[in-house]
């Protein structure tokens, strides 16, 4: 017998196995936020109250977790299973649905800046009525701390939207230790200090507004995430060029693979 030996098209073992590990990665990310979901789903926790404060028609955003994380899982699973088992069918299902949300995402940032004006109303919306039920749920209570607390902020647009509290506000009827106060998370921070005095916001409002400088954030968070925004417009700009660049990638190395299983068995 001759030791001839047929040589055609073949798959690429590094796309085959890229393409795996990739998904691998993406499948877990799905279990995680699929996680994240089912536990804001079952626990009192801040992702199911969100609900409440929102102008969103009821709609509860702890269906994004599940959405995002079954739509990850569902991907991650189509992927590394297209990809072992050399499944057309499956690769291809896995490149036009990520070129669907990448669409999707392109549209969604495209909308965004169109309607900014509408984002910033429905966050300054969100705070407000995060102020006003401050003191009803210790979720929503932590989130707006650590908010005010990362953006060195104070209410939506300034201290005086905290007279929307009941306990907060500055009127005669007022009866609680906090009134014309604000949270100790609104207080700048001693670097001498190691515990935080949660009284520091006691009557602050009450005092000039040269004096409140010293004692209290006076800009508002509103103000301040833009300000964010635009000191690190590079950085968020890089996250999600890269985010686009790594889909069009999984894109790409989808349709590279079928293509080669394609060709390989059409030679048979």
């Amino acid at each position: 017998m001759s030791g001839k030996h047929y040589k055609g098209p073949e798959v690429s073992c590094c796309i085959k196995y890229f393409i795996f590990g990739f998904n691998v990665i993406f499948w877990f990310l799905g279990i995680a936020f699929l996680g994240i979901g089912l536990w804001a789903w079952n626990e009192k926790g801040v992702l199911s109250n969100i609900s409440s404060i929102t102008d969103l028609g009821g709609f509860d955003p702890v269906w994004i977790f599940l959405v995002v994380g079954g739509v990850m899982f569902v991907l991650g699973f189509a992927g590394c299973i297209g990809a072992l088992r050399e499944n057309t069918f499956l690769l291809k299902f896995f490149s036009v649905f990520l070129g669907i949300i990448f669409f999707l995402e392109l549209t969604a940032g495209v909308l965004a800046f169109v309607f900014k004006d509408w984002i910033k109303d429905q966050l300054y919306f969100f705070i407000n009525n995060n102020i006003r039920a401050y003191r009803d749920d210790i979720d929503l209570q932590n989130l707006i701390d650590f908010t005010q607390e990362y953006w060195q902020c104070c209410g939506a647009f300034g201290a005086d939207d905290w007279n929307l509290n009941i306990y907060f506000n500055c009127t005669d009827s007022n009866a609680s230790r906090e009134r014309c106060g604000v949270p100790f998370s609104c207080c700048t921070k001693d670097p001498a200090e190691d515990v935080i005095n949660t009284q520091c916001g006691y009557d602050a409002r009450q005092k000039p507004e040269v004096d409140q400088q010293i004692v209290i954030y006076t800009k508002g968070c509103v103000p301040q995430f833009e300000k964010w925004l635009q000191d690190n417009l590079t950085i968020v700009a890089g996250i999600f060029i890269g985010i686009a660049l790594l889909q069009i990638f999984g894109i790409c190395l989808a349709q590279n693979l079928v293509s080669d299983i394609e060709a390989v068995r059409a030679s048979w």
